[in-house]
């Protein structure tokens, strides 16, 4: 039976994950919460304190449309709680030891933002930059509430941060893994080509992807059975797995189909690392009585080029392969 071309779905444009949308929405909150008060500092003639609001304003909605148009949520993160909490300590050196209350919202952010330890580093400098603030100008019992509930503060967004890490972990798993091979999936795939075409831009370094396609696998799923149909999926993701680098991806993007992702390597080297999966797949005996063999497509990224087209364009040598009798591999134009 002839290879069908599969209709080319086009892969999911990169939206905001949660790592990204969570440093938006909190420099967005804390934009519009400081912005009143440069207003206000200003209509006062509060210049000093004016000024150093809206260098807090302006500091989170230029790191935010940084993070907006590359994507670079670590740098970004790291930055943004930075300027939290040094905003909150200039305001409470300038402003006196009532506005001490920023310090909450101001440390529970950076939890959200950036590794645990480094959290926790983060907000225990800034507990002991303002002790010289407070310490002249409270007395003993109003100094220990101060500092014991930023304490309590710290350790229950600590304790509230490694639950949902831990969970948010548990379902990105779930999310961008295929169950049964436990390589990446189509979602986890869209956002590893988007990488690569971002960073591709900036490095100009090549990249190649193989799509690998099962010859006649329905035939051995209806002579052997599911049972050694999976078997032989995942027996298959354990040879590409031995063959190609630690730095390369493998994705399971349908039934029988899987990508390979190799970074920094042109056509011509991705060509001869499909020759070599192919043949090794070709050697192993997959299933019982039968030849199991694979068919590949091999693109490298071109300039301008979308994780959609690029994928498609392996689709296309992956379809002259398998009109031209399978157990081949071809490179796309």
């Amino acid at each position: 039976m002839a290879h069908r071309k599969r209709a080319k779905a086009p892969l999911n444009r990169k939206k905001l994950s949660v790592e990204e949308f969570l440093p938006l929405m909190l420099s967005a909150a804390a934009v519009l919460g400081v912005l009143p008060f440069a207003i206000m500092r200003f209509m006062n003639s509060e210049i000093v304190l004016g000024l150093l609001d809206s260098i807090i304003v302006v500091g989170l909605a230029t790191l935010a449309f940084y993070l907006y148009q590359t994507r670079q949520v670590r740098i970004a993160s790291l930055c943004i709680s930075l300027v939290c909490v040094a905003g909150m300590i200039a305001t409470v050196y300038l402003n006196g030891p009532d506005q001490v209350f920023w310090a909450y919202p101001a440390m529970v952010a950076v939890f959200f933002l950036v590794r645990r330890n480094e959290a926790v580093m983060i907000t225990s400098v800034a507990t002991v930059a303002l002790i010289p603030a407070l310490l002249p100008s409270l007395d003993n019992v109003r100094l220990a509430t101060v500092f014991i509930t930023i304490a309590v503060n710290i350790a229950f967004a600590y304790a509230f941060a490694t639950v949902t890490r831990s969970q948010r972990d548990s379902l990105m798993r779930l999310a961008t893994k295929d169950p049964l091979t436990g390589v990446g999936n189509r979602r986890a795939l869209a956002e590893k080509l988007d990488s690569i075409v971002i960073g591709s831009i900036r490095m100009n370094a090549p990249a190649s992807l193989l799509l690998i396609d099962l010859d006649h696998f329905k035939t051995v799923n209806d002579t052997h059975g599911h049972a050694v149909g999976d078997q032989i999926l995942i027996s298959l993701t354990k040879i590409i797995n031995l063959r190609i680098r630690v730095t390369d991806g493998l994705y399971r993007i349908g039934g029988e189909e899987f990508v390979v992702v190799v970074e920094g390597q042109d056509i011509e080297q991705a060509r001869r690392l499909a020759e070599q999966l192919r043949t090794l797949v070709q050697a192993n005996e997959l299933a019982p009585h039968s030849a199991v063999t694979v068919s590949i497509g091999v693109a490298q990224l071109q300039t301008g080029e979308t994780g959609e087209t690029w994928l498609n364009r392996a689709d296309d040598a992956l379809y002259t392969a398998k009109r031209a009798g399978r157990n081949l591999t071809r490179l796309a134009a």
